[in-house]
């Protein structure tokens, strides 16, 4: 990808699977993105996330080259406001505000349906995300140490949240 190449958010449908998995795939493999060791099925990934909160970048030609996709935390009526998000860009596509992009369209479309927290958990070593959601406004509320152990490793997260001054 380079500077020129332009690309639009729009919903994430069932069309987008595969190559939303494949993002997803390369994120685990790369091994500072997620606990997860493998990608779920579209039909256990569809029902997880909430439609009206996921969203992928396509380039001209409709290529997948990210994607954001939003878990509420709870049902308890008390944080109903709260929801868990994940953020996926494709390696190629890295460094051309992607991501950024990605995060405004969660960010509005959770403050349009009154939900007042985006939160969620990044490795500590996953620098660039961490940087990505500082920018977009989120903040660390601290790190869970040790919290979980990944291929044999025990694992920090740093817990980051977005408060919405709108809601």
């Amino acid at each position: 990808m380079n500077e020129a190449d332009e690309y639009r958010i729009t919903a994430m449908t069932a069309e987008h699977a595969g190559q939303v998995l494949a993002i997803y795939r390369l994120g685990i493999d790369e091994g500072d993105a997620t606990f997860e060791t493998t990608a779920p099925g579209w039909e256990e990934f569809d029902t997880a996330k909430l439609p009206e909160h996921r969203y992928v970048a396509l380039d001209a030609t409709g290529r997948v080259l990210g994607w954001i996709a939003a878990v509420a935390v709870s049902d308890r009526c008390a944080y109903a406001g709260v929801v868990e998000h994940s953020v996926y860009v494709h390696p190629d596509a890295r460094g051309h505000g992607i991501g950024a992009a990605l995060l405004r369209e969660l960010t509005a479309s959770t403050e349009a349906a009154g939900i007042w927290t985006i939160q969620s958990g990044v490795f500590p070593e996953n620098t660039a995300s961490l940087a990505l959601h500082q920018r977009a406004g989120f903040r660390v509320v601290g790190t869970r140490e040790r919290i979980g152990r990944h291929h044999g490793v025990w694992r920090d997260v740093v817990l980051i949240e977005r408060r919405s001054p709108a809601v």
